[in-house]
């Protein structure tokens, strides 16, 4: 059973005419008389085969009346072309090997509540909508890849262990490290910016930590960031990356993935309208917004989720919502020239109702500045000296922000809850499977 002896339901266009030898799982059957039909699933596609008792042995057909949902089997047999097929072909089977009988899969072709669906997650991931949102997941982190490499973006990877918070230690994991205290890692952009003043432009991909008792449906305790890092960008030079970044990689997706996007049914005129330039609206234009519509805030407030969706449904596309008051941002953000309350910050709000996929800032570059606003937030100078170096040696203005591939792939999929955007969510009260 060498690995280039077979072939990939997907590539079955290929194989027209020809005896192929598939392997996979049975998604489903049913049979008529002395004819099975018989749905195959191998992880690239599902295929129908269709096997007739005077076709195949004795042997083999005994085998097939033993299938039961997701049992393993190797099957060989022609392939024809048939529009009524999944993927437009089917096989015409002459010989199987089944590998293993399943027992009673718990995962009926029904309908089954949330939470035994996110009990049975290990099983659930086999579904052709989960099956499509996992490749939609792996499409999203390959643009994004493929968009900042081609800008010359080199990827340098940072702890999850770290000495210290990012921003600040109300939702942090904390764990022993050898007799000190260590924490699972916000975010790598601390770091990031010590690798962007040896490399440029640089970027970290990794997973993140948050201990935020939230059960809202976009909220995740273990979720995965792409944080990009820039020496020498502006606030704007930020947020026009970000622009170019969102309106190719949604344009990809569009292009390479329509069959996983109707798989999960999402309505794609919405992502066809993800252009750059993307709108954007001030904090205090904000909250006058919010005000008007019943939703007011104090100011230095921050958003929540009612009032990123109340704001984004005045657009078609991305908007920003940028120059928030420095007392709701961390302590690293620059500070306006203009009205030194307020940062050089956005984030960047999704429409339809999905809140923030990306916040962003310029970084304080002063080092007199940085040291001010860690006494300020009562952190550890201690912990943040080599961060403090980097502003000793060598400064310039640069800017980054944090990309939640979760979030973001939320959005693009148009799910009702973040829990179906990762393998396997980690939730408040959930850490199983």
């Amino acid at each position: 059973m060498g690995a280039a002896d077979y072939v990939a339901i997907k590539d079955l266009a290929q194989y027209e005419g020809e005896v192929v030898e598939i392997r996979g799982w049975l998604y489903n059957r049913r049979s008529s008389g002395k004819i099975h039909f018989l749905l195959i699933r191998d992880g690239t596609g599902v295929v129908q085969a269709v096997a007739a008792a005077n076709d195949v042995s004795t042997t083999a057909w005994e085998q097939l009346e033993q299938l039961t949902q997701e049992s393993s089997l190797i099957i060989w047999g022609t392939v024809s072309r048939d529009e009524r097929s999944p993927g437009g072909f089917e096989i015409h089977l002459q010989d199987v090997r089944v590998l293993q009988i399943a027992d009673d899969y718990p995962l009926a072709l029904k309908e089954h509540g949330v939470e035994f669906l996110l009990n049975t997650r290990h099983l659930w991931l086999r579904s052709p909508r989960q099956v499509a949102l996992m490749r939609l997941r792996d499409r999203l982190m390959f643009e994004l890849e493929c968009f900042l490499r081609q800008d010359g973006f080199v990827r340098v990877d940072t702890p999850i262990l770290t000495p210290n918070a990012c921003e600040g230690t109300s939702t942090l994991f904390e764990t022993d490290y050898f007799g000190e205290t260590a924490y699972l890692t916000q975010s790598g952009q601390l770091y990031s910016e010590a690798t962007a003043a040896a490399l440029g432009k640089v970027y970290c991909f990794s997973p993140a930590f948050r201990a935020e008792k939230s059960k809202t449906r976009r909220h995740l305790i273990e979720f995965w960031m792409i944080e990009p890092e820039m020496a020498f960008y502006t606030y704007e030079d930020n947020l026009k990356l970000q622009e170019e970044l969102m309106t190719q990689v949604v344009g990809n997706i569009l292009e390479h993935c329509a069959d996983e996007l109707e798989e999960v049914g999402r309505d794609i005129k919405p992502l066809e309208r993800v252009k750059a330039p993307f709108p954007r609206i001030s904090y205090d234009e904000a909250l006058e917004q919010l005000a008007r519509e019943g939703l007011p805030l104090e100011w230095g407030d921050d958003l929540g989720a009612p009032h990123e969706t109340a704001i984004a449904d005045h657009f078609d596309r991305p908007v920003f919502v940028e120059r928030f008051p420095a007392q709701t941002k961390a302590f690293y953000m620059e500070p306006d020239p203009n009205r030194p309350e307020l940062v050089l910050a956005a984030d960047l709000l999704a429409p339809e109702g999905y809140g923030e996929i990306i916040g962003g800032s310029e970084r304080i570059h002063d080092y007199d500045l940085l040291r001010e606003r860690i006494r300020q937030h009562e952190l550890p100078e201690s912990e943040f000296q080599w961060y403090l170096d980097l502003r000793r040696f060598g400064s310039v203005p640069h800017s980054g922000f944090g990309l939640g591939i979760e979030r973001a792939l939320t959005w693009v999929a148009g799910l009702d809850h973040v829990r179906e955007s990762i393998p396997f969510p980690r939730l408040l009260n959930r850490i199983r499977p």
